[in-house]
């Protein structure tokens, strides 16, 4: 069968999407008519398929993605210098629920993972050194160093700090979210042991802090402050850090039910193919995983402008909808509150890749989520309470929204991506590259490629190989950004530092 070389991506487009470069004059047959090409057009980019006046919608997957900035005719392409945003402000929305059952066959699928005192699960075996204040960063840094050479990690299988900027001169919100997501890693159960390092005098108090942490595990998280030593704190926290290796690499993996799996999903770096490979795949696998009755969290608020209702109506309750009003409005207001427009978002690498709007970029965003309903609504800083697809406010900006998904529980965050990225968070942090040509160039950042959707294999055939990836990962094989030892977290800042 003949390779396709352009796609439509549902009946009421516009506009189709080019599967490889296209070069001006050349002639496509839509829907029985040939058009011919008014510029060369990169693969990725979108072309017209029939003529537009100024101001009028044009159409992909189905939805708007912004209006015409002129007249425009047939066989252009279509790019942000002739298609403009419809967003704006905030708006009122009406509940208008939409049911779709799955009908996915539970399997009776496991992984390996570790199963800690409080009945949670973990996919890693690490042991944690978290700042409570980024003055101690260097001790923590140097504590982990010294560890890994004494250990060698044999019977564990990684160790970590969390560095960060934070814990000190910082007021109300921005202070009580870097508490959170704190907390949030030190009660991760991807960690075996944790040691909180104070410095002592900061305004995130080692106390307060840990009485945050609420009915912990006392063995398994101690408390450092490093100002209250006399003498050498480094040998005073390899003391510590010594009994926790010895409880935490007694520690063996079990075969758990998939159904405690906690995915997060996440993109960066998009382009025009990642709502057609990479995001569908993705959305393929939460639902398979809310079906099995795991859960999945979707994230960057701002990048789901434009397709926002798609996911109000697939709430379950009518409260989980007025959550989800509050998630967007609250960030278009965020925006707004600083002065600028709620739709610039694609960065240039987006636009480079085919993605000309924000609408453009959520209404493929949005897939990585599949067709499930949405269960639990969380702010920035929460920890998961409900299973299957839940939503949690936190901006677009890779390595912030990543930690954020990983700090609420997610044991792996899946990263699909059109340009290719490198980095890691504290989880294992799968890239999946929307394009055979990423997949090849960077496969030391590329942990599968749904290019091959491009190249003939069909979803039917690729989603089983890519269920199999991700419980192979939860069960201990190593995603590209631990092989390559990319790891590190972001919090997320809105006031003043003093």
């Amino acid at each position: 069968m003949e390779q396709a070389t352009f796609l439509k991506i549902n009946p009421a487009d516009s506009v189709v999407v080019c599967l490889q470069p296209k070069k001006k004059g050349d002639i496509i047959s839509v829907d029985g008519h040939d058009i011919i090409l008014s510029q060369d057009t990169p693969a990725g980019h979108k072309v017209l398929i029939k003529d537009v006046h100024e101001g009028e919608n044009i159409i992909k997957y189905g939805y708007p993605i912004g209006h015409a900035r002129q007249d425009l005719k047939q066989g252009e392409w279509v790019n942000e210098n002739n298609l403009k945003t419809n967003l704006s402000g905030t708006l009122e929305y009406t509940y208008q629920p939409v049911e779709e059952k799955l009908n996915i066959a539970k399997e009776n699928r496991t992984f390996r993972g570790y199963r800690r005192k409080n009945g949670d699960v973990g996919v890693r075996n690490e042991i944690w050194v978290v700042p409570t204040v980024g003055c101690v960063n260097g001790i923590a840094e140097r504590l982990v160093k010294q560890l890994r050479q004494e250990t060698q990690c044999k019977d564990i299988d990684a160790v970590y700090a969390w560095h960060h900027n934070y814990g000190c001169s910082q007021l109300s919100e921005d202070h009580e979210n870097t508490r959170k997501v704190l907390r949030d890693i030190c009660l991760h159960p991807n960690a075996g042991a944790v040691l909180v390092l104070s410095l002592g005098c900061e305004n995130n108090q080692p106390d307060d802090f840990m009485q945050m942490l609420g009915d912990y595990d006392k063995e398994r998280i101690r408390l450092l402050v490093t100002q209250k030593v006399e003498g050498d704190e480094v040998e005073a926290g390899m003391q510590i850090l010594r009994e926790l290796y010895d409880i935490a690499s007694k520690d063996r993996r079990e075969e758990v039910p998939v159904s405690e799996l906690r995915v997060g999903l996440k993109c960066g770096g998009s382009d025009g193919f990642s709502g057609i490979t990479a995001n569908p795949l993705v959305g393929e696998f939460s639902d398979w995983l809310v079906a099995q009755g795991g859960t999945s969290v979707l994230t960057e608020v701002p990048e789901m402008f434009g397709a926002e209702t798609i996911l109000m109506n697939r709430c379950e309750t009518k409260e989980l909808f007025e959550q989800t009003v509050s998630l967007i409005n609250n960030f278009k207001n965020y925006f707004l509150s600083h002065g600028e427009p709620v739709g610039e978002n694609p960065s240039p690498g987006n636009k480079a890749g085919g993605i000309s709007t924000l609408e453009d970029k959520a209404l493929g965003c949005t897939q990585k989520c599949g067709r499930a309903p949405v269960s639990g609504v969380m702010e920035y800083g929460d920890r998961l309470q409900n299973k299957g697809l839940n939503l949690l406010s936190a901006p677009g900006n890779d390595l912030v929204a990543s930690t954020a998904l990983a700090s609420c529980g997610c044991h792996i965050v899946l990263f699909t991506t059109g340009r290719g990225t490198p980095f890691g968070t504290f989880v294992p942090t799968m890239k999946i590259a929307t394009n055979p040509t990423l997949a090849k160039n960077k496969p030391q950042w590329v942990d599968f490629s749904a290019g091959q959707l491009i190249e003939g294999r069909t979803m039917q055939e690729l989603v089983p190989e890519f269920i199999d990836k991700v419980l192979s990962v939860a069960s201990g094989e190593h995603a590209r950004n631990e092989e390559n030892d990319y790891r590190e977290i972001s919090i997320f800042k809105n006031g003043v530092t003093l």
